[in-house]
């Protein structure tokens, strides 16, 4: 029960690591509110919630839109009476084409859902996590994107822009018993990919654990950062990648 006490505000939680993420940190005690643009998928992961004995409510947010935001953050705050935990999993990619191809208009699209939105989410959520004192934290999620050349130009690019951001903030904000840290998954089997089993059997073999990851792989992670078991850890980026980033995969030796 380490979130026993705590109000936690997840972006993205009605599905894939959004959703794993607001129920583990519910199972553990946490009084969760589970935001997401789909308002029947939040509540869907709301009623979930309550029904295994947790504590949980719905709201619904565009992160790229500043009212959406702060409305929703301040009105998790006022029912809960306080914020202890910002986990900020919104965002999202999508088809592009090559690079000198790629308008102004798609790369501020990717760079506002996945890095402006989280910035959003985070000065909304600030004075609330300040009042809470120490042991508040913010927990983004990132992606091995933005650790390594992989592809998707503008989406590696803002979760490139996270790793920075967060460091920042938890510099600037660690005086004050505030901290900061950034989860960067990779290939995680969520509804993205939806009827692409193949794709998946493929990508699992460049993963040294030989296979992808599961929404509850995340979960885990930043349920550690966000818990009292991370107190002194802050401005830090934890991979969650089954091993990919360690080089390519190579043949047992014989």
């Amino acid at each position: 029960m380490r979130f026993e006490r705590r109000a936690i505000y997840v972006t993205g939680g009605g599905h894939g690591i959004g959703r794993a993420t607001c129920l583990r940190l519910a199972k553990e005690g946490g009084a969760v509110a589970v935001s997401d643009i789909d308002e029947a998928a939040a509540r869907q992961v709301a009623d979930d919630i309550a029904a295994n004995g947790g504590t949980a409510i719905a709201t619904t947010c565009d992160v790229t839109r500043r009212d959406s935001v702060d409305a929703s953050i301040a009105a998790a705050a006022a029912h809960f009476g306080r914020l202890d935990i910002l986990v900020a999993t919104a965002g999202g990619d999508w088809s592009e084409p090559v690079f000198d191809q790629i308008s102004d208009e798609l790369w501020e699209q990717k760079l506002d859902v996945n890095l402006t939105g989280t910035f959003r989410c985070i000065r909304a959520a600030l004075p609330h996590l300040l009042a809470a004192g120490p042991g508040s934290n913010v927990v983004g999620i990132g992606s091995v994107n933005g650790n390594a050349a992989i592809g998707g130009y503008p989406y590696s690019a803002a979760k490139a822009g996270l790793e920075i951001l967060i460091k920042n903030l938890a510099l600037r904000y660690g005086p004050r018993g505030l901290r900061f840290n950034l989860v960067t998954p990779g290939t995680i089997r969520t509804r993205a990919w939806d009827g692409r089993e193949r794709d998946l059997e493929r990508f699992a073999r460049l993963y040294p654990l030989g296979r992808v990851g599961e929404p509850a792989d995340i979960a885990a992670a930043v349920a550690f950062l966000a818990s009292a078991d991370a107190a002194w850890i802050t401005g830090i980026t934890l991979p969650v990648e089954g091993g990919l980033l360690a080089g390519p995969v190579r043949p047992p030796d014989a």
